[in-house]
């Protein structure tokens, strides 16, 4: 089981305090009291490489929080997942990103995934029952 960050819960612990952050910083202490990883897969760094400016606050996050996140790359192993995530839920590659999400945690076994998206998560989640999609408040 993990706890699975989507770009929206990563982009709440780049930016300044807010609501979501606590909820994320929450999530994140309670996996590391239950010994679970949190983990985010590297396509979600894609939606937030945007700039010079965002890069730097994106790569502080990572480099501050080494410890505490794990990035998954995504190898064929992970692509046949998202590919049959897609496939269960009907979605296409516009879905791309938050199929990973899902996959990361189908391939744990479960788990929980934080989101501000949870309509699509929820959707691409629906045929795992070992998966809990859990909505963050508004950034």
């Amino acid at each position: 089981m993990k706890l699975v960050l989507d770009q929206a819960a990563v982009s709440a612990l780049a930016e300044p305090p807010s609501n979501s952050q606590r909820q994320v910083r929450r999530a994140m202490t309670a996996a590391a009291r239950l010994r679970r990883d949190v983990t985010v897969p590297t396509v979600i760094l894609a939606e937030l490489y945007r700039g010079a400016g965002r890069n730097r606050m994106i790569d502080s996050l990572l480099s501050r929080e080494v410890e505490a996140l794990e990035l998954r790359d995504t190898d064929r192993v992970l692509a046949r997942l998202v590919g049959g995530v897609l496939a269960a839920a009907g979605a296409g590659s516009e879905d791309l990103a938050d199929a990973h999400v899902v996959a990361v945690a189908v391939e744990a076994g479960g788990g929980v995934i934080l989101t501000v998206d949870d309509d699509d998560l929820t959707r691409l989640a629906g045929p795992y029952r070992t998966i809990l999609v859990e909505r963050l408040a508004s950034l």
